[in-house]
Protein backbone atom coordinates (compact mmCIF):
# COMPACT_ATOMS: atom_id res chain seq x y z
CA UNK A 1 0.00 0.00 0.00
CA UNK A 2 1.11 3.57 -0.67
CA UNK A 3 -0.39 7.04 -0.44
CA UNK A 4 0.28 10.35 -2.14
CA UNK A 5 0.37 13.60 -0.18
CA UNK A 6 -0.18 16.82 -2.10
CA UNK A 7 0.33 20.50 -1.33
CA UNK A 8 -2.29 21.41 1.26
CA UNK A 9 -3.96 24.38 2.86
CA UNK A 10 -3.78 23.56 6.55
CA UNK A 11 -6.53 24.98 8.73
CA UNK A 12 -8.19 23.13 11.57
CA UNK A 13 -8.29 21.79 15.09
CA UNK A 14 -7.30 18.29 16.17
CA UNK A 15 -6.84 16.47 19.48
CA UNK A 16 -3.38 15.10 20.21
CA UNK A 17 -3.16 11.31 20.53
CA UNK A 18 -2.39 9.78 23.90
CA UNK A 19 1.33 9.60 24.64
CA UNK A 20 2.67 6.08 24.25
CA UNK A 21 5.64 6.96 26.47
CA UNK A 22 3.42 8.13 29.31
CA UNK A 23 0.95 5.27 28.79
CA UNK A 24 3.59 2.55 29.03
CA UNK A 25 4.95 3.99 32.26
CA UNK A 26 1.47 4.16 33.78
CA UNK A 27 0.80 0.55 32.77
CA UNK A 28 4.02 -0.58 34.49
CA UNK A 29 3.08 1.30 37.65
CA UNK A 30 -0.44 -0.14 37.64
CA UNK A 31 0.98 -3.66 37.32
CA UNK A 32 3.07 -3.20 40.46
CA UNK A 33 0.28 -1.60 42.48
CA UNK A 34 -2.00 -3.75 44.58
CA UNK A 35 -5.63 -2.91 43.97
CA UNK A 36 -7.37 -1.29 41.02
CA UNK A 37 -5.83 1.55 39.05
CA UNK A 38 -7.68 3.53 36.40
CA UNK A 39 -5.90 4.80 33.29
CA UNK A 40 -7.92 7.35 31.34
CA UNK A 41 -7.33 8.40 27.73
CA UNK A 42 -5.39 5.18 27.03
CA UNK A 43 -3.09 4.98 24.03
CA UNK A 44 -4.10 2.51 21.31
CA UNK A 45 -0.73 2.62 19.59
CA UNK A 46 1.06 -0.63 18.80
CA UNK A 47 3.65 0.06 21.52
CA UNK A 48 1.02 0.67 24.19
CA UNK A 49 -0.89 -2.46 23.15
CA UNK A 50 2.35 -4.43 23.52
CA UNK A 51 2.77 -3.05 27.05
CA UNK A 52 -0.81 -4.07 27.88
CA UNK A 53 -0.11 -7.64 26.76
CA UNK A 54 3.08 -7.69 28.82
CA UNK A 55 1.47 -6.60 32.08
CA UNK A 56 -1.26 -9.19 31.62
CA UNK A 57 1.37 -11.92 31.33
CA UNK A 58 3.12 -10.49 34.41
CA UNK A 59 -0.04 -10.80 36.48
CA UNK A 60 -2.30 -7.80 35.88
CA UNK A 61 -5.90 -8.09 34.72
CA UNK A 62 -7.20 -5.40 32.39
CA UNK A 63 -10.78 -4.29 31.92
CA UNK A 64 -11.00 -2.25 28.74
CA UNK A 65 -13.79 0.33 29.01
CA UNK A 66 -12.87 2.06 25.71
CA UNK A 67 -12.26 5.52 27.18
CA UNK A 68 -10.40 4.13 30.19
CA UNK A 69 -8.73 0.99 31.49
CA UNK A 70 -9.18 -0.59 34.89
CA UNK A 71 -5.97 -2.38 35.88
CA UNK A 72 -6.20 -5.00 38.61
CA UNK A 73 -2.56 -4.97 39.69
CA UNK A 74 -0.33 -7.64 41.13
CA UNK A 75 3.00 -9.08 39.98
CA UNK A 76 2.51 -12.81 39.38
CA UNK A 77 3.95 -13.96 36.03
CA UNK A 78 1.90 -16.58 34.21
CA UNK A 79 4.37 -17.25 31.41
CA UNK A 80 8.09 -16.94 30.87
CA UNK A 81 7.87 -15.32 27.42
CA UNK A 82 7.29 -11.60 26.97
CA UNK A 83 6.87 -10.38 23.39
CA UNK A 84 7.52 -6.66 23.04
CA UNK A 85 6.85 -6.25 19.31
CA UNK A 86 8.77 -3.14 18.25
CA UNK A 87 8.33 -1.33 21.57
CA UNK A 88 11.84 -0.39 22.66
CA UNK A 89 10.62 1.26 25.87
CA UNK A 90 8.64 -1.83 26.89
CA UNK A 91 11.62 -4.10 26.24
CA UNK A 92 14.06 -2.06 28.31
CA UNK A 93 11.58 -0.95 30.98
CA UNK A 94 9.98 -4.33 31.66
CA UNK A 95 13.29 -6.25 31.72
CA UNK A 96 14.12 -5.07 35.29
CA UNK A 97 10.49 -5.63 36.28
CA UNK A 98 10.60 -9.19 34.92
CA UNK A 99 13.82 -9.68 36.92
CA UNK A 100 11.76 -9.41 40.11
CA UNK A 101 10.66 -12.98 39.38
CA UNK A 102 12.79 -15.90 40.57
CA UNK A 103 12.27 -17.92 37.39
CA UNK A 104 13.71 -17.47 33.91
CA UNK A 105 11.94 -14.85 31.81
CA UNK A 106 12.56 -14.28 28.11
CA UNK A 107 12.19 -10.82 26.59
CA UNK A 108 11.85 -10.77 22.81
CA UNK A 109 10.97 -8.36 20.04
CA UNK A 110 10.31 -8.16 16.33
CA UNK A 111 10.83 -5.87 13.36
CA UNK A 112 13.26 -3.04 13.98
CA UNK A 113 13.68 -4.04 17.63
CA UNK A 114 15.79 -7.06 16.69
CA UNK A 115 18.48 -4.64 15.44
CA UNK A 116 18.54 -2.40 18.50
CA UNK A 117 21.30 -3.02 21.08
CA UNK A 118 20.28 -4.39 24.49
CA UNK A 119 23.57 -5.47 26.07
CA UNK A 120 23.29 -2.58 28.53
CA UNK A 121 20.25 -4.39 30.01
CA UNK A 122 22.29 -7.49 30.84
CA UNK A 123 25.24 -5.44 32.11
CA UNK A 124 23.05 -3.57 34.59
CA UNK A 125 20.86 -6.44 35.79
CA UNK A 126 23.86 -8.70 36.37
CA UNK A 127 25.15 -6.09 38.84
CA UNK A 128 21.89 -6.30 40.77
CA UNK A 129 21.80 -10.01 41.49
CA UNK A 130 19.97 -11.23 38.39
CA UNK A 131 21.48 -13.57 35.83
CA UNK A 132 21.00 -12.07 32.43
CA UNK A 133 22.32 -12.71 28.95
CA UNK A 134 21.56 -11.58 25.41
CA UNK A 135 22.09 -13.03 21.98
CA UNK A 136 25.32 -11.28 21.04
CA UNK A 137 23.99 -7.98 22.38
CA UNK A 138 20.55 -8.23 20.83
CA UNK A 139 17.22 -9.88 21.65
CA UNK A 140 16.18 -12.27 22.99
CA UNK A 141 17.18 -11.45 26.57
CA UNK A 142 17.17 -14.27 29.13
CA UNK A 143 16.62 -13.02 32.68
CA UNK A 144 16.54 -14.97 35.93
CA UNK A 145 15.94 -13.08 39.15
CA UNK A 146 15.28 -12.16 41.76
CA UNK A 147 16.57 -8.62 41.41
CA UNK A 148 18.40 -7.45 44.54
CA UNK A 149 19.18 -4.12 46.11
CA UNK A 150 22.68 -2.72 45.90
CA UNK A 151 24.86 -0.45 43.82
CA UNK A 152 25.06 -0.53 40.05
CA UNK A 153 26.35 1.59 37.21
CA UNK A 154 24.10 2.15 34.20
CA UNK A 155 25.18 3.39 30.77
CA UNK A 156 22.70 6.08 29.75
CA UNK A 157 24.44 7.14 26.54
CA UNK A 158 22.17 5.25 24.14
CA UNK A 159 18.85 5.46 25.93
CA UNK A 160 17.27 6.37 29.25
CA UNK A 161 14.70 3.57 28.94
CA UNK A 162 16.64 0.98 30.93
CA UNK A 163 17.11 3.44 33.78
CA UNK A 164 13.34 3.96 33.78
CA UNK A 165 12.84 0.22 34.30
CA UNK A 166 15.41 0.02 37.09
CA UNK A 167 13.84 2.99 38.86
CA UNK A 168 10.47 1.23 38.66
CA UNK A 169 11.64 -2.19 39.84
CA UNK A 170 14.08 -1.48 42.67
CA UNK A 171 11.68 0.29 45.07
CA UNK A 172 9.86 -3.00 45.78
CA UNK A 173 12.94 -5.09 46.66
CA UNK A 174 14.39 -5.45 50.15
CA UNK A 175 17.12 -2.96 50.95
CA UNK A 176 18.18 0.40 49.56
CA UNK A 177 19.93 0.91 46.24
CA UNK A 178 22.17 3.47 44.59
CA UNK A 179 22.31 3.71 40.81
CA UNK A 180 25.17 5.62 39.21
CA UNK A 181 24.38 6.78 35.67
CA UNK A 182 26.98 7.54 33.03
CA UNK A 183 26.29 10.05 30.25
CA UNK A 184 22.53 10.14 30.67
CA UNK A 185 20.63 11.20 27.56
CA UNK A 186 16.95 12.19 27.25
CA UNK A 187 16.78 13.53 30.79
CA UNK A 188 13.21 14.82 30.36
CA UNK A 189 12.03 11.22 30.04
CA UNK A 190 13.54 10.44 33.43
CA UNK A 191 11.65 13.43 34.82
CA UNK A 192 8.50 11.85 33.35
CA UNK A 193 9.35 8.52 34.99
CA UNK A 194 9.93 10.14 38.39
CA UNK A 195 6.65 12.01 38.10
CA UNK A 196 4.79 8.75 37.34
CA UNK A 197 6.47 7.02 40.27
CA UNK A 198 5.46 9.84 42.57
CA UNK A 199 1.82 9.45 41.57
CA UNK A 200 2.03 5.78 42.62
CA UNK A 201 3.53 6.77 45.98
CA UNK A 202 7.16 5.84 45.21
CA UNK A 203 10.05 7.96 46.53
CA UNK A 204 13.36 8.28 44.71
CA UNK A 205 16.11 10.84 45.27
CA UNK A 206 17.64 12.28 42.12
CA UNK A 207 21.23 13.46 42.63
CA UNK A 208 21.72 15.69 39.57
CA UNK A 209 20.95 12.77 37.21
CA UNK A 210 24.30 11.20 38.14
CA UNK A 211 23.06 9.12 41.06
CA UNK A 212 19.63 7.91 42.10
CA UNK A 213 19.02 6.78 45.68
CA UNK A 214 16.17 4.29 45.92
CA UNK A 215 14.72 3.21 49.29
CA UNK A 216 13.58 -0.41 49.31
CA UNK A 217 10.42 -2.10 50.60
CA UNK A 218 8.18 0.54 49.09
CA UNK A 219 4.66 -0.26 47.94
CA UNK A 220 2.98 1.04 44.82
CA UNK A 221 -0.43 2.55 45.56
CA UNK A 222 -3.27 2.16 43.07
CA UNK A 223 -4.15 5.44 41.36
CA UNK A 224 -6.59 7.10 38.96
CA UNK A 225 -4.51 8.69 36.21
CA UNK A 226 -4.88 10.21 32.76
CA UNK A 227 -2.46 9.69 29.88
CA UNK A 228 -1.12 12.99 28.57
CA UNK A 229 -1.51 14.09 24.99
CA UNK A 230 1.55 13.20 22.93
CA UNK A 231 3.89 16.07 22.07
CA UNK A 232 5.86 13.75 19.77
CA UNK A 233 2.92 13.07 17.46
CA UNK A 234 1.58 16.60 17.81
CA UNK A 235 4.91 18.00 16.62
CA UNK A 236 4.19 16.90 13.04
CA UNK A 237 0.78 18.59 12.99
CA UNK A 238 2.19 21.78 14.50
CA UNK A 239 4.91 21.84 11.85
CA UNK A 240 2.23 21.28 9.19
CA UNK A 241 0.51 24.40 10.53
CA UNK A 242 3.78 26.34 10.30
CA UNK A 243 4.24 25.22 6.69
CA UNK A 244 0.74 25.33 5.29
CA UNK A 245 -1.54 27.66 7.24
CA UNK A 246 -2.79 27.22 10.78
CA UNK A 247 -3.10 24.15 13.00
CA UNK A 248 -4.45 23.93 16.52
CA UNK A 249 -3.66 20.83 18.58
CA UNK A 250 -5.57 20.31 21.80
CA UNK A 251 -4.92 18.01 24.77
CA UNK A 252 -1.33 19.21 25.24
CA UNK A 253 0.16 20.16 28.61
CA UNK A 254 2.50 23.11 28.28
CA UNK A 255 4.27 22.09 31.52
CA UNK A 256 4.67 18.45 30.50
CA UNK A 257 7.92 16.61 31.19
CA UNK A 258 7.77 15.15 27.68
CA UNK A 259 10.98 16.08 25.89
CA UNK A 260 9.25 16.85 22.61
CA UNK A 261 7.36 19.88 23.91
CA UNK A 262 10.58 21.62 22.85
CA UNK A 263 9.08 21.66 19.36
CA UNK A 264 7.65 25.04 20.40
CA UNK A 265 11.16 26.40 20.95
CA UNK A 266 12.25 25.30 17.48
CA UNK A 267 9.09 26.63 15.81
CA UNK A 268 9.59 29.96 17.55
CA UNK A 269 13.18 30.21 16.35
CA UNK A 270 12.00 29.46 12.80
CA UNK A 271 9.64 32.45 12.99
CA UNK A 272 6.31 30.68 13.35
CA UNK A 273 3.47 32.37 15.18
CA UNK A 274 2.54 30.41 18.32
CA UNK A 275 -0.43 30.81 20.62
CA UNK A 276 -1.08 28.77 23.76
CA UNK A 277 -4.54 28.90 25.27
CA UNK A 278 -5.51 26.34 27.90
CA UNK A 279 -4.64 22.89 26.58
CA UNK A 280 -4.51 24.09 22.97
CA UNK A 281 -1.48 25.12 20.94
CA UNK A 282 -1.96 27.00 17.66
CA UNK A 283 0.86 27.40 15.14
CA UNK A 284 0.45 29.60 12.07
CA UNK A 285 2.60 30.21 9.04
CA UNK A 286 4.85 33.26 8.90
CA UNK A 287 8.01 33.91 6.92
CA UNK A 288 10.23 31.01 7.92
CA UNK A 289 13.93 31.39 8.57
CA UNK A 290 16.73 28.93 9.34
CA UNK A 291 17.30 28.11 13.00
CA UNK A 292 19.75 26.40 15.33
CA UNK A 293 18.44 23.76 17.71
CA UNK A 294 20.06 21.15 19.98
CA UNK A 295 17.93 17.99 19.86
CA UNK A 296 20.28 15.85 21.96
CA UNK A 297 17.69 15.50 24.72
CA UNK A 298 14.74 15.19 22.32
CA UNK A 299 15.99 13.17 19.30
CA UNK A 300 12.49 12.19 18.17
CA UNK A 301 12.08 15.78 16.98
CA UNK A 302 14.60 15.32 14.16
CA UNK A 303 12.01 14.11 11.59
CA UNK A 304 9.51 16.98 12.03
CA UNK A 305 12.36 19.49 12.34
CA UNK A 306 13.91 18.25 9.10
CA UNK A 307 10.55 18.75 7.38
CA UNK A 308 10.35 22.28 8.81
CA UNK A 309 13.95 23.20 7.95
CA UNK A 310 13.53 22.18 4.29
CA UNK A 311 11.11 25.09 3.88
CA UNK A 312 13.10 27.69 5.88
CA UNK A 313 15.28 30.37 4.30
CA UNK A 314 18.94 29.67 5.00
CA UNK A 315 20.87 26.83 6.60
CA UNK A 316 19.43 25.19 9.69
CA UNK A 317 21.67 23.36 12.16
CA UNK A 318 20.20 20.60 14.33
CA UNK A 319 22.63 19.18 16.85
CA UNK A 320 22.51 15.71 18.42
CA UNK A 321 22.24 13.53 15.32
CA UNK A 322 24.39 10.87 16.99
CA UNK A 323 21.26 9.97 19.02
CA UNK A 324 19.53 8.68 15.86
CA UNK A 325 21.64 5.64 15.10
CA UNK A 326 19.67 3.15 17.20
CA UNK A 327 16.10 4.26 16.49
CA UNK A 328 13.58 2.26 14.41
CA UNK A 329 15.92 3.09 11.54
CA UNK A 330 19.20 4.97 11.46
CA UNK A 331 17.08 8.09 11.23
CA UNK A 332 19.84 10.52 10.32
CA UNK A 333 20.88 8.45 7.30
CA UNK A 334 17.27 7.56 6.47
CA UNK A 335 16.24 11.23 6.47
CA UNK A 336 19.25 12.10 4.33
CA UNK A 337 18.61 9.34 1.77
CA UNK A 338 14.82 9.54 1.57
CA UNK A 339 14.47 13.32 1.53
CA UNK A 340 17.12 13.51 -1.20
CA UNK A 341 14.65 11.64 -3.44
CA UNK A 342 12.30 14.64 -3.29
CA UNK A 343 14.97 17.30 -3.69
CA UNK A 344 15.99 18.00 -0.10
CA UNK A 345 19.71 17.92 0.65
CA UNK A 346 20.75 17.03 4.19
CA UNK A 347 24.39 17.16 5.24
CA UNK A 348 25.60 15.23 8.28
CA UNK A 349 28.80 16.29 9.96
CA UNK A 350 30.15 15.59 13.45
CA UNK A 351 26.76 14.83 14.94
CA UNK A 352 25.07 17.86 13.39
CA UNK A 353 22.43 17.88 10.65
CA UNK A 354 22.57 20.79 8.18
CA UNK A 355 19.60 21.57 5.94
CA UNK A 356 19.59 24.50 3.52
CA UNK A 357 16.23 25.77 2.35
CA UNK A 358 13.89 26.49 0.89
CA UNK A 359 14.38 23.26 -1.05
CA UNK A 360 13.33 22.95 -4.69
CA UNK A 361 11.23 19.89 -4.05
CA UNK A 362 10.26 17.38 -6.72
CA UNK A 363 7.96 14.42 -7.03
CA UNK A 364 9.40 11.26 -5.55
CA UNK A 365 8.75 8.08 -3.62
CA UNK A 366 9.72 7.90 0.05
CA UNK A 367 10.22 4.59 1.82
CA UNK A 368 9.79 5.12 5.59
CA UNK A 369 11.76 1.91 6.20
CA UNK A 370 9.16 0.78 8.73
CA UNK A 371 9.79 3.89 10.84
CA UNK A 372 6.61 5.64 12.01
CA UNK A 373 8.29 9.01 12.40
CA UNK A 374 9.80 8.84 8.92
CA UNK A 375 6.33 8.30 7.43
CA UNK A 376 4.89 11.24 9.37
CA UNK A 377 7.83 13.46 8.39
CA UNK A 378 7.34 12.60 4.71
CA UNK A 379 3.65 13.55 4.89
CA UNK A 380 4.43 16.77 6.77
CA UNK A 381 7.06 18.01 4.35
CA UNK A 382 4.74 17.21 1.43
CA UNK A 383 2.01 19.56 2.68
CA UNK A 384 4.17 22.46 1.50
CA UNK A 385 5.65 20.83 -1.60
CA UNK A 386 4.84 22.08 -5.11
CA UNK A 387 4.79 18.47 -6.33
CA UNK A 388 3.20 15.31 -4.90
CA UNK A 389 5.13 12.98 -2.59
CA UNK A 390 4.37 9.26 -2.52
CA UNK A 391 4.87 7.31 0.71
CA UNK A 392 5.09 3.53 0.77
CA UNK A 393 3.82 1.39 3.67
CA UNK A 394 2.35 4.33 5.60
CA UNK A 395 0.63 1.97 8.03
CA UNK A 396 3.83 1.93 10.10
CA UNK A 397 2.48 5.05 11.87
CA UNK A 398 0.37 2.68 14.01
CA UNK A 399 3.42 2.19 16.23
CA UNK A 400 2.75 5.54 17.89
CA UNK A 401 -0.09 7.38 16.12
CA UNK A 402 -2.60 5.11 14.32
CA UNK A 403 -4.88 8.03 13.36
CA UNK A 404 -2.17 10.31 12.02
CA UNK A 405 -3.32 10.43 8.42
CA UNK A 406 -6.96 10.75 9.47
CA UNK A 407 -6.04 13.71 11.68
CA UNK A 408 -3.87 15.30 9.00
CA UNK A 409 -6.81 15.10 6.59
CA UNK A 410 -9.09 16.68 9.19
CA UNK A 411 -7.00 19.87 9.18
CA UNK A 412 -6.75 20.09 5.40
CA UNK A 413 -4.09 17.56 4.41
CA UNK A 414 -4.68 16.33 0.85
CA UNK A 415 -4.01 12.60 0.76
CA UNK A 416 -4.76 10.23 -2.15
CA UNK A 417 -4.73 6.47 -1.64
Amino acid sequence: MSITVLRSKINGVVTAPASKSHAQRLLAGALLARGNSVIRNPSRSDDALAAMRIIEILGARIEDKEDHLVIHGGFNPGSQKLECGEAGLSLRMFSPVAALHDQTMIMNGSGSLVKRPVQMVADALNQLGARCQTQDGFVPIWIRGPLKSGKATVDGSISSQLLTGILMALPVVKGDSVIEVLDLQSRPYIDLTLEVLKTFGIRIENKSYREFHIPGKQKYKAADLTVEGDWSGAAFLLVAGALGGTATVRNLQANSHQADRQILTALGRAGSRIEILGDGVTVSREELKAFDFDATQCPDLFPPLAALAAHCEGTTRIMGAHRLIHKESNRAKALQDEFFKIGVTIRLEAGTMYITGPSMMKTGDIDPRGDHRMAMAAATIATCSRTPVRISSPECVSKSYPDFFKDLRSIGGRIDE
